[in-house]
């Protein structure tokens, strides 16, 4: 897939669907790559122009030194939107996907249709747990952080009744560069957004598994109490990676949303 650079890296996409259509931005968790919506192109594809991207430090997208936070991470998806030379688009964004998009509401209002936030927090309760990830990662490599990592982001169900994917997900994590999951680790532990959400004026959708004990549907609570007109579903049967494991019911949820705005 190409890359083009915007803010001063080369960022990995892929841009497909009509390409008169409206544009649906699609932004990655830490530990994945673009890849991670693959369940939900061809339904998007039929009627949207769709943008994916691998956030800064994953993928194919560069690794620079970090700590990095949320202000670059959200000029990153700016910058790649004027690159691209789109002007408008729907923003959907899972886990550190969501804390972009609930940024760039913030701050480039004028990109958005709309946003949709999923399996998200405005600000993480327990910062220290990244300390120890990112001591394990140090230590062991990605290897060391992904049997948790699935474990959180699937139910057991999920875990005995579909391996395959189980196994693909795994592939991709194991693909995510340590300096990167590293930097991005470092803007998640000391990201605090709670108190901007009340500026949000952009429809906005919120998305989370009812399982889900990473981003947990008290925070996605939290997020629709403070913007106003938001729209919140709790997906049954669902985890962390809410639209892998349950990819028809939350793609009729999103489709509805962006068909709305």
């Amino acid at each position: 897939m190409p890359t083009i650079q915007a803010n001063g890296i080369e960022v990995n996409y892929a841009l497909e669907g009509p390409a008169e259509a409206t544009t649906v931005t699609f932004s990655n968790s830490l530990l994945s790559n673009y890849t991670m919506w693959d369940a939900q192109m061809p339904i998007l594809t039929e009627k949207y122009r769709v943008l994916r991207y691998d956030t800064r430090g994953h993928g194919e997208t560069e690794v620079t030194p970090g700590p990095y936070n949320f202000e670059l991470l959200t000029k990153d998806v700016y910058a790649l939107h004027q690159a691209l030379g789109i002007e408008k688009t729907h923003f959907v964004g899972l886990s550190m996907g969501g804390m972009i998009g609930q940024l760039l509401a913030v701050r480039h209002p004028n990109l958005l249709h709309s946003v949709t936030l999923c399996d998200t927090t405005s600000k993480m309760p327990h910062p220290e747990i990244w300390d120890d990830r990112i001591e394990a990662a140090q230590s062991g490599g990605i290897e060391a952080v992904l049997k948790g990592t699935l474990e959180r982001w699937f139910t057991p169900a999920m875990h005995e009744n579909n391996p395959d994917e189980i196994g693909r997900i795994a592939t991709m994590i194991r693909g995510t560069k340590v300096d990167g999951f590293i930097a991005n680790c470092h803007a998640i532990k000391a990201m605090d957004q709670t108190g901007i959400l009340k500026d949000i004026t952009t429809p906005t959708l919120i998305i989370v598994g009812a399982e889900d004990p990473a981003t947990t549907p008290e925070m996605s609570r939290i997020i629709h109490a403070e913007i106003e007109g938001s729209e919140l579903e709790i997906l049954p049967g669902a985890s962390h990676l809410a639209n892998v494991e349950q990819p028809d019911a939350f793609n009729k949820v999103m489709l509805a949303f962006l068909s709305k705005h």
